[in-house]
């Protein structure tokens, strides 16, 4: 894994675990995580144009 793919999934985990106990129950926090890491896959590409990676 690239130093960039790993940067961004670490600030999106990091973003998301500061969140996690206030977005609710255990089940609601996995729909949760499994949307932003959905997202998170989707626009990976288009930061790896922006920084011409």
């Amino acid at each position: 894994m690239d130093i960039i793919t790993l940067s961004f999934y670490a600030v999106v985990c990091g973003v998301l675990g500061l969140a996690g106990p206030r977005l609710g129950a255990a089940p609601i926090r996995l729909l949760i995580g499994g949307l932003v890491g959905v997202l998170a896959a989707t626009i990976l590409p288009f930061v790896h144009v922006l920084i011409g990676y």
